[in-house]
């Protein structure tokens, strides 16, 4: 018996050890490593920017107002041309000989009303003498009557032929740079064709087309009002542009807050601006963006845009790390990008501290050990 009892106590021993280990509680991790930044207000200046599209300021067709064949072409394609500088000849011959027609047509009808004048002059004392009826004197006048009559006739034909025969000059209808001619020299051409023989922009100044919410065209007019936009002339505000490299251009321009008609499908308006264009490195059909600025926020927070992510809803949202070095989702509102950072609107307020980094890894309540980075700037 006594054997028998020194065998089991080993035993039960082993088997009590293991059940403690089984009930033995996990090691506790260390807190995860985040980095953060702590908010703070500053002055920020607001820009606004607005996709937009050039329009030409100025656009005409070249098209003939008579039928010829073309004897000249008279300008370089690609360059600037001036309102009224010819660039095609017609052949002038058929218009030519019609003005010396109808000169010689005047000239004939002026040789009849001198007549008619004259004997209407001499009828004049006849009649008074009783010498020619009543009735020869008012044939008399109706001749001369009729002869001025034929005179204007003439005149109008002469002028009418004139005016053809200056239309076989095709000329500039307006100053700026006229494309590729459609044409070329022996082609036949006809009076009011629909397809033009050439096509004349006007490149400066050019138009900037935006499309703009109607509420915030409203948000606009009211800050304009108010002086914070910057004024260019009754009803409109400067901007600048920036164009499709990224580049900014080097002029400034207006926006005319001046639209009347909402689209009704889209809530929106088309605004349009006027830019300088000396260089002519604007070109119509261009796509590029105008920016506004809106005066400057004295207490603006700005946070990076690394720092934020969206809910399944697409809001925005930051991990907050509160003064036991937990950290929370909270939902933000934000308005714009400037730079690398969003600008917060609501949500957030100076001395907050927002992770940016190690944001997978934590849930909401754990423990971190923030570590402070640069605070976000106007420069992004």
């Amino acid at each position: 018996m006594m054997h028998y009892s020194r065998v089991v106590a080993p035993a039960a021993l082993i088997l009590a050890l293991a059940a403690c280990q089984r009930h033995a509680a996990p090691p506790k991790l260390p807190p995860q490593p985040v980095k953060i930044v702590t908010l703070k207000a500053e002055p920020v200046e607001i820009h606004t920017m607005l996709p937009g599209r050039t329009e030409a300021f100025e656009i005409a067709q070249v098209r003939p107002q008579v039928s010829g064949v073309i004897q000249q072409r008279l300008f370089v394609e690609g360059t600037d041309v001036q309102a009224g500088q010819q660039l095609y000849q017609i052949d002038p011959r058929v218009y030519q000989a019609a003005v010396d027609s109808a000169q010689g047509q005047l000239l004939h009808a002026q040789g009849s009303e001198v007549t008619a004048r004259a004997k209407l002059n001499r009828y004049g004392p006849l009649l008074k003498a009783h010498a020619v009826s009543q009735q020869e004197y008012d044939d008399a006048l109706a001749a001369e009557r009729a002869a001025q009559g034929d005179v204007l006739t003439a005149r109008g034909q002469l002028e009418r032929a004139t005016v053809d025969l200056g239309y076989t000059h095709m000329n500039a209808p307006i100053t700026g740079r006229i494309g590729r001619s459609i044409l070329t020299v022996g082609a036949l051409v006809t009076a009011n064709q629909t397809n033009n023989v050439a096509i004349v922009t006007r490149l400066d100044p050019i138009y900037v087309d935006v499309n703009l919410p109607a509420t915030e065209l409203l948000r606009f007019k009211r800050e304009l009002a108010q002086g914070r936009l910057t004024r260019a002339g009754d009803n409109a505000a400067a901007i600048t542009i920036s164009l499709e490299d990224g580049t900014t251009y080097e002029h400034s321009g207006r926006m005319e807050f001046s639209e009347v008609n909402v689209d009704e499908s889209t809530a929106t308006v088309v605004v349009r601006a006027v830019m300088p264009n000396p260089d002519r490195l604007l070109l119509p059909g261009m796509y590029v963006h105008a920016q506004l600025a809106e005066g400057t926020d004295p207490n603006a927070l700005l946070v990076p845009q690394q720092a934020v992510q969206r809910n399944s809803h697409g809001d925005p949202q930051v991990w907050v790390v509160d003064a036991d070095n937990k950290v929370n989702l909270r939902p933000i509102t934000v308005s714009q990008a400037i730079g690398t950072n969003w600008l917060v609107t609501d949500g957030l307020k100076g001395g907050d501290r927002v992770v940016v980094e190690g944001l997978q890894k934590i849930h909401p309540g754990d423990t971190v050990t923030p570590a402070d980075v640069s605070a976000p700037s106007k420069a992004g």
